[in-house]
């Protein structure tokens, strides 16, 4: 009998898990739901980290002063949420309740279902008719349709053009022609934020050894946890650079496992492959792909390698798209988050790429290349089919 294996988080998750509470301020109903983790999970974590059990997390500790901050911060939450629930649903209280419903159903997992439906001025138990009937039975007009797509597009932060908000759309509960979106879009200036180019950070001027593309560009895999790629992307911030290394499961697109520092070492790649592998402890013979960077190629990551009894392949010299999945996805973390923000510290820096990481790409971004599911949606997919399988 299969069945998904129970979550492991690694101790920067979770110190960084409660920084969204104690430094950003966030509720933790919200950072939990956000998580996808209970609230009481991480009410013990904050507790270990007042108490400095969690250590620190490559920033600052946390300190009593911060968690002293924390609950004066917790005393405005509710009405911080509440107007960023209004800013985010912008539109929506003009428009009837099937679009309030519709808008409600899918911020479900960033907001408590009373405080959206108290905001948007409408019942808890009419939405849950409205669920029970398997949401609109009609086609919105056309105002009402902007006014979802307005409020998609806040709450997803321009990430969306239009294919990705036509399955959104439909996830949703709500009938749309690919058409008529690209239209409604077009017409109104709403399109996903603009790509930039970015720097690179490969550095395969080394004499160390280096393994054959064994990868060989076959990016579709037929279960989790059988080919991870792996790169390492950089960050402007006020102090300096902040360096992120990052694992990703080529099923699911998921990120496994990640690290940052201000120096890109080798240890700092070590560190990001630490935590894909206590998290998903995938069976020997796993796929490991990788540019020709100094720090793959180095004795100390190959060894881990080998007693975690991995196979190594790398792209061919300069050939980015060897990696194209890895390329992908830096490229949506650029030119949906990083590109918008202005970073003062690395620790603000370490906040949002964390809360875009685990909140948003994992648990809630679209994949074009896995048919328009999330990564946790395809994830848990495939147990559910192997499941019914067996």
């Amino acid at each position: 009998m299969y069945k998904i294996p129970k979550q492991r988080y690694t101790q920067e998750f979770k110190q960084e898990a409660v920084r969204q509470v104690e430094s950003e301020g966030k509720s933790p109903a919200h950072v939990a739901r956000e998580l996808g983790i209970s609230e009481q999970t991480l009410s013990n974590w904050r507790k270990a980290g007042k108490a400095g059990k969690l250590g620190a997390s490559g920033g600052k500790p946390i300190t009593p002063e911060q968690m002293e901050l924390s609950r004066l911060r917790a005393e405005n939450a509710r009405l911080k949420m509440e107007v960023d629930i209004l800013g985010k649903s912008d539109g929506i209280l003009r428009e009837g309740v099937a679009v309030k419903y519709a808008w409600i159903d899918g911020a479900r997992d960033t907001y408590p279902l009373a405080a959206l439906c108290r905001v948007l001025s409408v019942s808890t138990s009419g939405f849950a008719d409205w669920k029970s009937c398997d949401g609109p039975t009609q086609w919105l007009s056309d105002d009402q349709l902007l006014a979802l797509i307005r409020s998609i597009h806040a709450e997803v932060k321009g990430s969306y053009g239009s294919p990705r908000m036509l399955e959104e759309l439909k996830a949703r509960g709500f009938p749309a022609s690919k058409g008529r979106v690209r239209r409604l879009m077009q017409a109104h200036g709403i399109r996903a934020r603009h790509k930039r180019r970015y720097k690179a950070t490969t550095n395969s001027k080394h004499r160390l050894p280096v393994a054959e593309n064994t990868l060989a560009r076959e990016f579709k895999t037929e279960s989790p946890d059988q080919v991870w790629t792996v790169d390492i992307t950089y960050i402007p911030t006020g102090e300096g650079w902040l360096y992120l290394a990052v694992v990703m499961d080529l099923y699911s697109r998921m990120i496994v496992g990640w690290a940052m520092d201000e120096r890109m070492t080798r240890e700092l790649a070590m560190d990001a492959l630490r935590m894909a592998r206590f998290r998903r402890k995938p069976a020997p013979g796993l796929l490991h792909h990788s540019d020709r960077g100094s720090q793959y190629c180095s004795g100390d990551y190959q060894a881990l390698l080998a007693g975690y009894g991995m196979r190594c392949s790398m792209s061919r010299k300069g050939n980015c798209w060897d990696n194209a999945p890895m390329e992908s996805f830096f490229n949506s973390l650029k030119n949906e988050r990083v590109f918008h923000e202005r970073y003062s510290t690395r620790d603000a820096a370490r906040l949002d790429l964390f809360e875009y990481i685990e909140g948003f790409y994992n648990r809630r971004r679209r994949h074009s290349s896995i048919g328009y599911r999330t990564p946790i949606q395809q994830y848990e997919a495939w147990f559910e089919k192997e499941k019914v399988a067996a």
